[in-house]
């Protein structure tokens, strides 16, 4: 297929565990080595072909719209859900007459990777199979990451079909970002509710997919995160270059 050209960017999140520093400003805006979580996204989107991108927002969501005025690497959608926040699927339900009817990527607006080769957003679009997948997802391996302390998500056979691998040895952890073919949404409404059920979905059907990243993965959950994803920065960067 040819590059998507859309995204969906999922910023409206509350932040909760980054706080006192979201008690003032979105955690899509704190910033790693001098630039935003939610800037890092943008362009690694951009570096990747992409030209338009909805960006959600709920939490101090004025703010992210104004910062986004000045981002002009591409053309930026604020679906704003100040009203209601709809979770990750509903967020993209809300979006979707702005993303199109072509697969399109997805993007946490917290987390972001350094590339190593090939860039992984590419990588991704190359192994993208329409007659195979529904979803598409960039996976971490634990050693291969920095910040996560969570559990790992699914488990992948040798084509890269995906089965839930929570806690599992083997396990690697779903990086934040994927294609998605707007299909799946199809009869589904712009009410709050999670990705996780088309995960499910397409497990059940056999058509979750997942690629390991090669390139070094980097997640800030909390403030106490942000000096070692600078270190990371720092490090992997320097290996990269």
């Amino acid at each position: 297929m040819s590059r998507p050209t859309t995204a969906m960017v999922l910023a409206a999140g509350l932040g909760t565990r980054m706080r006192p520093i979201t008690d003032t400003l979105p955690k899509p805006l704190v910033k790693i080595a001098g630039r935003t979580l939610l800037d890092r996204g943008l362009d690694a989107l951009a570096g990747a072909g992409v030209n338009k991108a909805v960006v959600n927002t709920h939490h101090l969501g004025a703010m992210i719209a104004a910062h986004l005025d000045q981002y002009s690497h591409l053309d930026i959608i604020i679906s704003d859900e100040s009203e209601l926040l709809l979770d990750s699927a509903g967020g993209i339900v809300k979006a979707l007459p702005e993303l199109g009817p072509d697969p399109f990527y997805i993007l946490n607006a917290d987390t972001f990777w350094i590339d190593r080769d090939t860039p992984e957003l590419e990588r991704l679009a190359l192994m993208w199979d329409d007659t195979r997948m529904d979803i598409l997802l960039m996976l971490a391996d634990p050693k291969n990451s920095t910040g996560h302390s969570g559990s790992t998500d699914f488990l992948s056979d040798e084509e890269g079909r995906l089965s839930r691998g929570r806690n599992h040895p083997q396990g690697l952890i779903y990086g934040g970002v994927g294609i998605i073919h707007p299909r799946i949404f199809a009869g589904a409404k712009a009410a709050p509710h999670s990705l996780n059920l088309y995960f499910d979905r397409a497990i059940a059907a056999g058509r979750l997919f997942g690629l390991a990243m090669k390139g070094h993965w980097i997640t800030v959950g909390t403030p106490d995160a942000i000096l070692p994803a600078e270190a990371a920065i720092l490090t992997f960067s320097s290996q990269t270059a």
